[in-house]
């Protein structure tokens, strides 16, 4: 059986294409690698890049677009909606087939001592290759983003796991880590107003809300800690975000585990929500690849079980909206049709 690892790593540039276009030929040009796509996005201001290859091939890629994007990336002038904290933002190592999670956090450490001796940049380690548990979660990382890091360096509890504890203006730092397949899945809303958006974020996502008291303030537990409202779904994350190409707000959502909550079950979950709002739902997108499973889920759920796979397929299409925004491509976006 081949060994397979997927790479989506994420770089803090989604309007010059002739820049996305040079690292995603630095990606090209690694034997044992297949470049899939590469997803600019111009309001996040951020490109999702998606290969495939070999484990050490895919190490040696991923550090090919790194340095890239550190020569190419001035993140002292970058802008847009997407929190991130470095040029090369987050690089994941996914197990595909023929590796498990254990190979990719070792992949995961390959790479971000690669980066942080040759490129000098911090890098610090998270989801399964986190080396403390205030580290696994993507978000508590980025928390301060960019403008924040020089400060947050200066802090003894946030050493990089990798690389000088120097701040690099241009370049910022850069996370990797081991995960299951993430799928980035965006709910669209007939709305502009991010704040309706915001909300049905704190209400579905997994980590929820700080709860507040009639005045307003956090509510303390005995140890003087904020108590927090779980959201309604598991394994989600989520934030509300304005799509200005479109004019639209939207729930950006990540699904850390599809298996726990699929993309039918989030965007039914949306839809709910929404509508005590009094907004609508027009449609779905998904950025980047997704498991055909994740599809078929959502087929079962719109078509039923006695549909084939094709009719399954284009039920979930039709189910989730995944044509509002853009035509959806089943042989480009489902990570089995491109191996």
């Amino acid at each position: 059986m081949h060994k397979i690892v997927e790479c989506v790593p994420n770089f803090s540039e989604g309007r010059n294409m002739k820049v996305i276009n040079k690292i995603g030929g630095a990606i090209s040009a690694v034997p044992g690698v297949k470049f899939i796509s590469a997803e600019p996005d111009k309001d996040y201001n951020r490109t999702v890049v998606t290969f495939v290859g070999e484990p050490n091939a895919a190490v040696e890629a991923a550090f090919a677009a790194t340095r890239a994007a550190s020569e190419l990336i001035d993140m002292s002038t970058h802008k847009g909606e997407h929190p991130r904290i470095g040029a090369t933002d987050v690089v994941p190592f996914v197990p595909v087939t023929g590796v498990d999670m254990q190979d990719c956090v070792r992949l995961a450490h390959l790479f971000g001592r690669r980066v942080g001796e040759e490129l000098g940049l911090p890098v610090y380690l998270y989801e399964e290759a986190a080396t403390r548990p205030e580290r696994r979660n993507l978000s508590d990382i980025r928390k301060g983003e960019y403008e924040g890091l020089e400060a947050k360096l200066k802090d003894p509890a946030w050493v990089p796991d990798y690389g000088p504890v120097l701040f690099n203006s241009k370049c910022g730092a850069v996370v990797t880590g081991a995960r299951m397949f993430l799928i980035a899945y965006n709910v669209n809303l007939k709305t502009n107003d991010v704040k309706i958006a915001s909300e049905i974020a704190l209400r579905i996502r997994e980590s929820g809300r700080v709860k507040k008291n009639a005045k307003g303030d956090p509510v303390l537990d005995e140890r003087g800690k904020k108590v927090t409202l779980p959201g309604s779904l598991k394994a989600v994350k989520a934030m509300g975000v304005l799509l200005e190409a479109h004019n639209i707000a939207q729930v950006s959502i990540n699904l850390v585990n599809y298996r726990v909550t699929p993309p039918h079950v989030a965007f039914e979950e949306v839809k709910k929500e929404a509508a005590s709002l009094g907004v609508e739902v027009t449609g779905s997108e998904i950025v980047g690849l997704t498991p055909k499973e994740a599809l078929l889920m959502a087929g079962w759920f719109y078509a039923g079980a006695e549909a084939d796979e094709a009719k399954l397929l284009s039920r979930a299409v039709e189910g989730l909206g995944l044509n509002d925004l853009e035509p959806f491509d089943l042989e480009k976006k489902v990570i089995e049709f491109q191996l």
